[in-house]
């Protein structure tokens, strides 16, 4: 079994910067693609960035030039480094792994916790 903890969320005003972090332990081989959503009240849950082991990154077009992924294989973890946020910004974010527990086995998918991010003044 794995678990993703995530840490980071909170309150910052329009135009402020937080950074998430969101790390995985358990029966890991290898990640492949890290991804973020989030989900505001009232939409669906959407694709914000996602980064693959090899370090290719793609983002939505609502945060690009204001988001950054990035992650450290060697912790099994990953990062999103928000600035300029905005109120639209604002919503509950998750991260979500692509974990192979062996090197030759199938990918299983896991989900964080969630982690609130408010943007207000």
């Amino acid at each position: 079994q794995v678990q993703l903890v995530e840490s980071g969320g909170g309150l910052v005003q329009p135009g402020g910067s937080l950074r998430l972090s969101c790390a995985a332990s358990g029966s890991i081989f290898s990640v492949e693609n890290m991804n973020w959503y989030r989900q505001a009240p009232g939409k669906q849950r959407e694709l914000v960035a996602s980064v693959t082991r090899g370090g290719s990154t793609n983002y939505a077009d609502s945060v690009k030039g204001r988001f950054t992924i990035s992650r450290d294989n060697a912790k099994n973890t990953v990062y999103l480094q928000m600035s300029g946020l905005k109120p639209e910004d604002t919503a509950v974010y998750y991260c979500n792994f692509f974990v192979r527990p062996a090197p030759i086995s199938n990918v299983n998918v896991y989900w964080g916790q969630g982690t609130q991010v408010t943007v207000s003044s």
